[in-house]
């Protein structure tokens, strides 16, 4: 089927994490309850039916296999929630044995670099630019490097010039991480055919909240697709990466990157002219979220009222995809001191209530507590009488959306009933994107009348076949992945900074 050419040999690595500055210090620990695989035991989870691998990954191999002839080489790929800064002991572990498997692995052909691009480290604040930095100096100038990141990727000037490609996702919820993958593969075999291509980036003084960064509608969607409309047979890639304000990083502000086949000049004047386009909307980057009251009011009158539509509540602002510990409770205090109907909430982080009612068993009554140790300002105590109704071990795979098809692992996972509101409790800090999350537990999500979700945006992807956009309500709640950027003390963005900032102007003098 392939041409008589020597087999090319392609490293795949990654570390991924949207790190959370204001977040607990994400450990070993964390990366081993997700993902942390290395050599042998990469291979193997690459070749797995249900796959914990990142789709974009094994959507490249896919890719690589119907393309050529080629050998993956598979250096080491780690994994985890997004949380706060990773241990830089632990980093600077992990960056040694990547160099080291890939010096081994040499000689190669290409490098594919699977990573998120929002980390920080206790020390550093940017690890990726260090991993892409290592990689261009392992492998040497000549070979190729591609790489695909988070559209909430905060992107350096360093990451840009170590890879040949940066390719970004363009949907939000992330819903195309296979044809980025199958991005990636492409432009990696135009390399092998002789292409050299040339990247630009301009950053602007913008750094969207994570509300205002949805691709169906609103001033990101615009960008978007104002992008796609730029794209002519020159161009390689166009990626326009919102960033991850949480990070507080001095590379954050929202990214153009340009790729050309035809060299930097023209990578250059599209990356600037997008940028324009882009400033010209800067305004609209200001959050609408609904006061707790409100939202409250909604879910009320929903579980009173068969005739209303059922809402979902987005708790924005403990949002596990943000780095938040998903264990707020002023969501559910108020849903169960007024004595909601119908209600769901899902999923509450907290491995010690998990572990309590296991051991209590299916039936028991008991005092939950909440947060029985409170390990941040946010994540506040709370008790109420609860009724164990179901215990399962969290294994499970993603049905729809973000986690279509993925294996994951909640650990201890318990259905509790607060005297008529449904809790979902798990023991491994995830982002409820999945409608398999609740479904597991027996819950018919089409009968609930409100359900609490603790997302920011991926639940969109996944729980859309039962609540339409207009069901959807974000609640402006305390917490560490507010959307309100002006409650956090950010040490290292570049400032002004809009929306944190008003007065703010571009090209800066």
């Amino acid at each position: 089927m392939f041409s008589a050419q020597p087999k090319k040999r392609v490293a795949l690595l990654g570390l991924m994490l949207e790190s959370n500055s204001f977040a607990p210090v994400t450990g070993r620990d964390d990366f081993l309850k997700r993902l942390y695989v290395a050599g042998d035991e990469f291979r193997a989870e690459l070749n797995r039916s249900e796959s914990r691998i990142p789709a974009e990954l094994l959507s490249f191999q896919a890719t690589m296999d119907g393309s050529l002839e080629w050998e993956p080489a598979p250096i080491l790929m780690g994994l985890v929630e997004a949380g706060g800064p990773m241990d830089h002991t632990f980093f600077e572990e992990v960056l040694v044995e990547t160099r080291t498997r890939l010096q081994a692995a040499m000689p190669l052909d290409g490098v594919y670099i699977c990573i998120l691009g929002a980390m920080i480290t206790t020390e550093e604040r940017d690890p990726d630019g260090v991993i892409f930095d290592m990689v261009r100096e392992v492998v040497g100038l000549d070979v190729p490097v591609v790489a695909t990141l988070d559209l909430h990727g905060n992107v350096s000037d360093r990451m840009v010039e170590a890879a040949d490609v940066v390719i970004s996702y363009q949907t939000n919820p992330h819903v195309d991480m296979t044809a980025r993958g199958q991005d990636a593969a492409r432009a990696l075999n135009e390399m092998f055919q002789g292409l050299r291509p040339e990247s630009a980036i301009v950053r602007l003084p913008v750094t969207p909240p994570t509300v205002t960064l949805l691709t169906a509608e609103g001033p990101y969607a615009d960008l978007i697709n104002y992008g796609r409309t730029r794209l002519t047979p020159d161009i390689l890639d166009i990626s326009i990466l919102g960033g991850f304000a949480y990070s507080d990083t001095p590379k954050n502000g929202l990214a153009i990157v340009v790729t050309a086949r035809s060299g930097k000049a023209a990578a250059e004047g599209l990356a600037r002219e997008i940028a324009e386009h882009a400033w010209k909307d800067h305004h609209r980057y200001v959050p609408q979220l609904t006061s707790l009251e409100d939202a409250l009011a909604s879910a009320l009158r929903a579980g009173e009222d068969p005739g209303m539509s059922p809402v979902i509540l987005a708790d924005v602002a403990d949002n596990p995809g943000g780095g938040a510990n998903g264990n707020t409770t002023w969501i559910l205090e108020a849903l169960v001191k007024a004595g909601a109907k119908g209600a769901v909430l899902g999923v509450f982080n907290d491995p010690a209530l998990a572990g309590e009612a296991m051991e209590l068993g299916q039936g028991a009554r008991f005092r939950a507590v909440f947060n029985r140790i409170e390990p941040d300002n946010f994540s506040r105590r709370f008790e109420a009488e609860a009724t164990v109704l179901r215990i399962r071990d969290g294994d499970c795979v993603g049905r729809r959306g973000f986690y279509a098809g993925r294996r994951l692992n909640l650990g201890t996972t318990v259905l509790l009933d607060l005297g008529g509101v449904k809790v979902v409790v798990i023991s491994i800090r995830t982002q409820c994107a999945d409608p398999v999350f609740l479904e597991m537990m027996g819950i018919d999500i089409g009968t609930a009348r409100s359900v609490v979700v603790k997302s920011r945006g991926h639940f969109r992807a996944g729980f859309d076949e039962f609540f339409p956009p207009d069901r959807v309500i974000e609640v402006d709640a305390p917490g560490l992945s507010s959307p309100v950027l002006s409650r956090f003390d950010f040490k290292h963005l570049p400032r002004p900074m809009f929306p944190i900032d008003q007065d703010v102007t571009w090209p800066r003098s």
